[in-house]
């Protein structure tokens, strides 16, 4: 196989034109390319009146490949390995606690394996947590259980949808995602660079893939929270159910999510090895699409084959802190992301069409161990998200009504009265509110600091009538759960803390993989 990059496609171009282009790069008849497979593809937006897709592919020739002369980076591959997997062993069946992508990727690594895993999900199904969703946003009641955090597909499932990847663990990479299209993300799940699934499509997609698990003999069980570990001789015996039912096991996946807080202090009672790591805090922050459209692609901006467009941007606080944008969401929504009572934190949600007015993303400022730390207590960070959680509720004025704020009020200090041409879009309401009333003051500063240097890198990002809502907590786990070259927790033999929630991960497929990796430690672990 032969792998080209920096192919040009034009926007109005099918993708069976890149026959042409290897062709043509390869100095060779069109009827001589046997097969285009797209390794990664782009948009080019570096010249806006040239706005174009930029694609990397993989060929196969009809005759032998040492007759062709290659250039720059365009080299002879070898075929793509498929992941390995071994025949499961167990004595008893795996659990696995969670059914977020790292829970669904190790049920479904261990299910085909034929370990036939038992998935434990302190959450509803996805039908069930739409509802519950649908009620917070609309009345603003939380069920603590179920809402945009807890239940199937995790928090990923009401978020942006985002698939993008780039570890270094290429097979379980391209595994996870070629999973991921299969059951429902689209063949652009594979090589899209900012691959957008959607929350809908993604419901569609968990949905399928719980199936797959459970047609290959893997059972889910809703509702279902564990409180406990049964713990013998430093080793995991079992896992005890909020109800005091107690299942027998002896390898188990610890797949909560980086906001299972009650977890984490039964993990520390248990004793597992814990510490404290850096995480991010800040703001949304909406404009109007049409606009972060012409920014970007220029005269371009409105084609169809674009879509919605993103950005994704950096810059240094004062202090020398990180400042950035994340999951930013085209056309989307700033949506409720809180998991308690009395505590309020903002997260960002588009659909697939990506047709929403208004584009969203989080501002973050880093935040470190220094920062939050409390006599040596690994879980002080889960303290200091909680309190500025509490602070935006209060001054949100309950009901889980989120403050906001105009971006030109924020820069000059003061309260927002009323907003302007940007209309919020977070449900259940917003109230005019001084963010910097619920923001560490570094993280204030390093806002404001970002502001000004996105502003001068996407025009119009400091649109005096943006609006800025609070407080976004939960982009990353302030917790690491320690663990071994054999994958286990320290402390804890049998247990194998996975995806975000263990610390070792950030969004849908990086946690996915960590998921996957944790099956492959569990099946190897019993070949021993």
């Amino acid at each position: 196989m032969i792998e080209l990059h920096e192919l040009r496609l034009g926007l109005e171009e099918e993708n069976g034109a890149l026959y042409d282009r290897a062709a043509q790069r390869l100095k060779l008849a069109r009827r001589e390319i046997e097969e285009v497979q797209i390794l990664r593809r782009s948009v080019d937006a570096r010249d806006k009146k040239d706005v174009h897709f930029k694609v990397s592919v993989q060929v196969r020739l009809a005759g032998p490949e040492g007759r062709v002369r290659l250039r720059g980076s365009d080299r002879i591959a070898p075929e793509k390995e498929a992941l390995s997997i071994p025949q499961a062993a167990f004595t008893l069946r795996p659990v696995v606690v969670g059914a977020g992508p790292a829970g669904l990727f190790c049920a479904l690594t261990l299910a085909r394996a034929g370990a036939r895993p038992l998935v434990l999900e302190r959450g509803q199904k996805v039908a069930q947590r739409a509802k519950d969703v649908q009620r917070l946003m609309g009345q603003g009641v939380l069920d603590e259980e179920s809402n945009l955090l807890f239940g199937e597909g995790g928090a990923g499932t009401f978020s942006d949808g985002k698939l993008t990847w780039r570890g270094k663990q290429h097979t379980l990479g391209r595994y996870v995602l070629e999973a991921l299209a299969a059951a429902g993300a689209g063949e652009e799940a594979v090589y899209d660079v900012r691959a957008h699934v959607g929350t809908d499509r993604l419901r569609e997609t968990v949905t399928q893939l719980r199936r797959q698990i459970e047609a290959l003999g893997g059972e889910f069980r809703f509702g279902a929270k564990v409180a406990d570990l049964e713990v013998r001789d430093g080793r995991v015996r079992g896992v005890v159910m909020q109800d005091g039912t107690r299942i027998p096991c002896g390898a188990v996946a610890l797949c909560t999510g980086h906001s299972a807080r009650d977890t984490y202090a039964m993990l520390r009672s248990r004793g597992a090895a814990l510490e404290p790591k850096p995480f991010a805090l800040g703001v949304r922050i909406e404009h109007p699409q049409e606009m972060i459209d012409r920014a970007q692609y220029g005269p371009f901006a409105g084609r169809p084959a674009l879509g919605a467009a993103s950005y994704a941007l950096t810059a240094k606080a004062p202090d020398g802190r990180g400042v950035y944008t994340f999951c930013m969401c085209p056309g989307g929504e700033v949506v409720l992301s809180a998991s308690e009572q009395g505590a309020l934190a903002v997260n960002g949600m588009s659909y697939h069409a990506r047709d929403g007015r208004n584009a969203n993303s989080a501002i973050l400022t880093q935040v470190w161990p220094e920062d939050f730390m409390q006599a040596g207590d690994p879980l002080s960070g889960l303290a200091y998200q909680r309190h500025f959680e509490q602070l935006a509720f209060a001054a949100g004025g309950g009901g889980f009504i989120a403050p906001a704020q105009r971006a030109a009020d924020f820069t000059a200090g003061c309260r927002t009265v009323r907003f302007g041409a940007v209309a919020p879009s977070f449900q259940p309401g917003v109230r005019g509110a001084d963010l910097r009333e619920c923001l560490p003051g570094y993280a204030a500063q390093g806002i404001a600091a970002g502001l000004a240097a996105f502003d001068r890198r996407l025009r119009g990002f400091a649109l005096p009538d943006a609006v800025m809502t609070g407080v976004e907590t939960r982009s990353s786990s302030p917790v690491r759960v320690r663990r071994g070259e054999d994958g286990c927790a320290l402390g804890l033999s049998g247990l194998y803390p996975a995806g975000e929630g263990a610390g070792y991960a950030g969004g849908i497929v990086s946690s996915a993989v960590d998921g996957a990796a944790a099956a492959l430690k569990m099946l190897a672990a019993q070949e021993m």
